[in-house]
């Protein structure tokens, strides 16, 4: 499990698609909304963690199409279906790198972006939890569709339909913990429920996503 974790962080880091791009885009829609809605900073600051979210979402799909697609086009997902690792495990370690590779990188650069949006001082850190508890939810599901979608031409756009719809709750939650951090109000319940979310994707998925493969690979 530590070699393929090992592999796939290498082969992400190479390719340059993970790390840089999914840092890139979220800074690119941090400068923008600025431009978008006016300098009012009474403005940006009430949807400064929505904002964040929102990119760090966004920015986690672009390297979600790669996930899986590289391994079978070089025939690697085969040989990995018949390893003594079970394919659930598999699943599990490409979640990972996804993670490590994409979610991290976000949720250690929110804070810095979370100054272009004059988020409130009191926001920073429920904002960083918010992304550590909300964003391996995010790798998990975008691995379910990326199992989904492999082998099919052009599955991108497919797949960004079919996985947008499982993160909205994951959104609607995590932003509304930053939400309520940045205001001082009380921020439990919904970071029991993203917490609840993430824990119940992780689970779960990684069985669904297996079975989906073992069909695709027939």
């Amino acid at each position: 499990m530590i070699a393929l974790l090992s592999r796939d962080l290498k082969l992400a880091f190479r390719a340059g698609g993970g790390f840089g791009l999914g840092l890139a885009f979220f800074l690119i829609v941090t400068v923008l909304v600025p431009f978008s809605v006016g300098p009012q900073s009474s403005l940006l600051a009430v949807i400064a963690p929505g904002v964040l979210w929102l990119g760090a979402l966004l920015a986690c799909l672009l390297s979600l199409d790669r996930l899986l697609a590289l391994d079978w086009e070089d025939g690697s997902l085969d040989l990995l279906a018949t390893a003594p690792l079970p394919l659930e495990a598999v699943v599990t370690i490409k979640a990972l790198a996804h993670w490590i590779t994409t979610g991290l990188p976000l949720v250690l650069a929110a804070p810095v972006l979370g100054v272009l949006l004059n988020l409130p001082q009191a926001g920073f850190i429920w904002l960083v939890v918010s992304l550590l508890v909300g964003t391996p939810a995010l790798s998990v599901i975008g691995t379910f569709g990326a199992a989904l979608t492999v082998g099919l031409k052009r599955g991108g756009l497919l797949l960004s339909l079919l996985v947008l719809p499982l993160y909205v709750p994951t959104l609607i939650f995590g932003a509304e913990v930053a939400r309520r951090g940045a205001i001082g109000m009380e921020t439990s319940t919904p970071l029991l429920m993203l917490g609840g979310i993430t824990a119940g994707v992780v689970a779960l998925l990684p069985f669904a996503s297996a079975a989906v493969l073992r069909v695709n690979l027939r």
